[in-house]
């Protein structure tokens, strides 16, 4: 009896057994890096796809100039009136199953994301059970998202990893870049005072050498992809780009730098003292006067001296003083200039909207219809910046004091 129950049992949990009714063979797919999504003259869509050369990718060398076994991936280019019309599309020149588990980048048309909007294109992709919501998203700036998805990229053979890793180094050593992914951006739409912000990347040099293995021959290539911009976006639309220390004031209340270099005239010298930013914390809140909010901003900086270009002793504490103040404010200053651009555009992109409602649940809810309109582009924003100077390098007094001393 005991055996009878036994054989039973064993035979009903091969029923809970996996088994491989599903399976993808490799040599059946097509492996997509990267979907692109441009804008026809006519209104369509215009989708990319950088697919995967496996065999050209794990052969040869690390490099990606190395171009004995062909490109490491093949770019396709359909028109279609959505997304999915224009994947099926695909399968008109391509032979493999597109496999889009892998798709680890989205980059989309500066025009697309000007006159239409991201919501569409990323409700697509977010309703696709096989698509990435953790996917990386960059907008294409000057150029269309098919030519930076055609530009092959020396060290990084994918040019989506080349696009990934750049975001990843200019955002911690930099600080004017900041990478977001899908879910990040459509938690900005959905959020109730706040818009998403996301990096451009654009075509530097020669478009049409971009796609050739030639470019990859040269020590300096002719055509390289290079982070720009951040995007400003209202409503689903693009409306406006931060630049350089605009760009960077705008991470400076999000909390976002990791490290990054201010340089401060010295004694009629311009841009006489590096100071490199090791850390940073940036604390947002907001308070209420007049039955109108008011959002404080305070900004604590540490860093060092990374070089200086005028005979100065910085062993003296009175010196380094007058230091920190020089550099509380060039940081407020760039903290301002973003909060004045991003005012003008009426898209509340540092979620102010967002500490007002947790701040004063019951005025935000007076609020929330018109803030965007009304009362973000006239908020007063208070900004305090403390900054500190941990280290001066190798050297507390640079040999520039020797030198004009002993002269």
């Amino acid at each position: 009896m005991n055996k009878v129950i036994l054989f039973v049992m064993l035979f009903l949990s091969m029923l809970l057994l996996t088994s491989c009714w599903s399976k993808k063979e490799l040599t059946d797919i097509a492996i997509v890096s990267a979907l692109g999504v441009d804008l026809d003259g006519d209104g369509r869509y215009v989708g990319t796809i950088q697919v995967v050369n496996p065999g050209n990718v794990a052969g040869g060398q690390q490099g990606g100039g190395n171009n004995s076994y062909g490109p490491p991936v093949n770019v396709y280019s359909e028109t279609g009136n959505n997304l999915v019309e224009i994947s099926k599309k695909f399968s008109t020149k391509i032979s493999r199953r597109l496999y889009y588990a892998h798709t680890n980048l989205v980059v989309v048309g500066e025009r697309l994301a000007r006159e239409e909007g991201i919501l569409h294109i990323l409700d697509a992709m977010d309703r696709d059970p096989e698509f990435r919501i953790t996917s990386v998203v960059v907008i294409a700036q000057d150029t269309a998202a098919k030519d930076l998805l055609r530009t092959l990229t020396p060290i990084d053979k994918l040019p989506s990893n080349k696009v990934i890793k750049t975001l990843k180094s200019t955002e911690k050593n930099w600080g004017s870049h900041l990478e977001v992914n899908m879910k990040d951006v459509i938690n900005d739409l959905v959020s109730e005072g706040k818009e998403p912000l996301i990096t451009g990347f654009g075509v530097r040099g020669e478009i049409n050498q971009a796609m050739k293995l030639e470019n990859l021959q040269e020590t300096t290539p002719e055509a390289i992809l290079q982070a720009e911009g951040i995007a400003v976006f209202k409503d689903g639309k693009l409306v406006d780009w931060l630049q350089d220390d605009t760009a960077r004031g705008s991470l400076w209340i999000l909390d976002k730098i990791q490290e990054t270099d201010l340089n401060i005239d010295w004694e009629g010298k311009v841009d006489a003292i590096a100071y490199e930013v090791i850390r940073q914390n940036t604390k947002v809140s907001s308070t209420t006067q007049q039955g109108k909010p008011m959002i404080n901003v305070e900004v604590q900086a540490e860093g060092e001296i990374g070089e200086v270009e005028v005979p100065i002793d910085l062993t003296n504490p009175h010196l380094l003083l007058r230091i920190e103040t020089e550099i509380e404010k060039e940081i407020k200053k760039e903290i301002q200039e973003a909060i004045k651009q991003i005012q003008a555009n009426k898209s509340d992109v540092f979620g102010f909207g967002e500490v007002v409602h947790q701040s004063d649940p019951k005025l935000w809810k007076k609020i929330k219809a018109d803030w965007n309109d009304v009362y973000f582009p006239d908020l007063q924003v208070d900004v305090k910046v403390n900054s500190f100077v941990r280290r001066s390098g190798l050297r507390s007094k640079s040999f520039l004091s020797e030198m004009k001393e002993n002269r």
